[in-house]
């Protein structure tokens, strides 16, 4: 048996009583953790791996809630357009013009970005090739949660989508049968819905039902925009979630995301049936609006982070999120005191584990958790002095200031270089996929200021 001693560190447990740990050590053997803050050297063997922290810290592995990994490639594609023109005229043809090959490439990339960021799990709301995802996760050591993007009505739909609720409904027990639970057990397939606007109320109560008969989880957009609450006023006579609660699907495996328009007699729904949240803040500024998170953490709604995709937020950087968490809600409250970096810290880890339903299993440094765990140095212009070290790792910390990451007891970085994965090969062949889809697509973004071509 394998075992790694982190030694002498700031141990930051996000535990149920949130201890930390300072001059701490962490034992892992093989993917568990077998003992955390002063760990009896009876336990350690002869050949440890000792790794010496010298006061850096030592955080669960941040746990992103919702990214699109197949539109990481499409980066830029949405910039300063409305969201019509985002969606039918650039995002839409992107996609349906992507294969399996390019889904697999661009979700490596994402994966590149998300374990620089310090991320060991995270969940996609649904591609169209979940093939592809599931080999690129698999390949970078990291856990997935994995969907394919349901979509059985709406205006737009390139005709590729064009979809019956029985057609996507087997593809996603497809999916499931094939690469649930493959790689370990990191790799689990949800079943999606994009959108009210994409789903007829077949489809959702039928996803479901299967959602609950193969104990995973539905990972869908809510209350997104407004124009999304207009729609569904007009159809149905009531707002989303209220519509979603009169079909039974508000529950304990619902993965609700951005929620931005929901009332406050909506929020309390979401309180008695436990539905989880993914706040993704930066996307939430661009263009959708202000959620309301402090009411539904006051209320002990379980929130989480994610970062949405390339081509609406362009960063898939949770840390870049954190922080923006941590001053978008204090700004439009006009209320320094509310969202405090210590709930921040637990929708980034704990509250993403429990999200994904997975809170027994890892999002916090206890013993016979995952060993999945991140290494921050912060020893440096970036974060130095640390007064304050709980809010330092929202309010100052940066990405690269994660100097290392393992994920189920594997180490996955080490001093900022990613050990599973050929960065510059992947880099490289991300760029060239995206320019055939581009082409393919028939996408021309416009300049924005003259360009003068100097290579002949």
């Amino acid at each position: 048996m394998s075992q790694i001693l982190l030694k002498n560190g700031y141990i930051v447990s996000m535990n149920g009583t949130g201890q930390v740990f300072d001059g701490g050590s962490v034992l892992v053997e093989n993917d568990k953790i077998i003992a955390v803050g002063i760990v009896d050297e009876r336990l350690v063997k002869p050949d440890a791996e000792v790794i010496e922290l010298d006061g850096k810290y030592v955080l669960p592995g941040f746990v992103n809630t919702h990214v699109h990994t197949s539109q990481q490639i499409s980066r830029g594609v949405g910039d300063d357009v409305d969201f019509k023109t985002w969606l039918h005229e650039r995002m839409w043809p992107f996609e349906s013009n992507m294969t399996e090959e390019d889904s697999y490439i661009s979700t490596l990339m994402c994966c590149l970005e998300l374990i620089k960021s310090g991320v060991t799990s995270f969940a996609e709301p649904g591609g169209q090739f979940v093939s592809g995802m599931c080999r690129a996760v698999a390949e970078a050591g990291i856990r997935g949660k994995l969907a394919k993007s349901v979509m059985d009505c709406g205006d737009g739909l390139p005709e590729i989508w064009h979809k019956t609720a029985d057609e996507e409904l087997e593809t996603q027990l497809e999916d499931f049968k094939k690469f649930h639970n493959t790689a370990d057990g990191r790799v689990q397939i949800w079943f999606g819905l994009r959108t009210i606007f994409n789903n007829t109320d077949d489809v959702i109560v039928r996803t479901k039902a299967l959602a609950d008969k193969y104990g995973v989880g539905v990972h869908m957009h809510v209350a997104e925009a407004k124009s999304e609450i207009e729609y569904t006023k007009e159809i149905y006579g009531e707002p989303t979630v209220t519509h979603l609660n009169r079909l039974g699907v508000l529950d304990k495996n619902l993965l609700a995301v951005h929620t931005v328009w929901l009332t406050n007699e909506e929020v309390a729904l979401f309180k008695e049936h436990d539905v989880k949240v993914s706040h993704n803040p930066a996307s939430a500024m661009r263009v959708l609006g202000f959620a309301k998170i402090p009411r539904m953490l006051n209320e002990g709604i379980c929130v989480s982070i994610g970062t949405d995709g390339a081509s609406s937020s362009n960063r898939m950087d949770m840390v870049d999120e954190m922080w923006l968490t941590s001053l978008i809600h204090k700004g439009w409250r006009l209320d320094s005191t509310v969202v405090p970096s210590q709930d921040i810290l637990k929708m980034a880890t704990i509250n993403g584990a429990r999200a994904l339903l997975d809170d027994k299993i890892y999002g916090s440094i206890e013993v016979g958790k995952k060993a999945d765990l991140i290494i921050i140095n912060p020893f440096g212009p970036s974060m130095m002095p640390v007064n304050d070290k709980i809010a330092a790792l929202v309010t100052a910390m940066h990405s690269s200031n994660i100097e290392s990451s393992m994920c189920d007891g594997r180490w996955i970085m080490r001093d900022r270089k990613v050990l599973t994965l050929d960065e510059e090969m992947i880099v490289k062949a991300a760029c060239e996929h995206a320019d055939a889809i581009y082409k393919r697509a028939g996408i021309v973004l416009p300049d924005r200021f003259p360009v003068i071509h100097c290579r002949k």
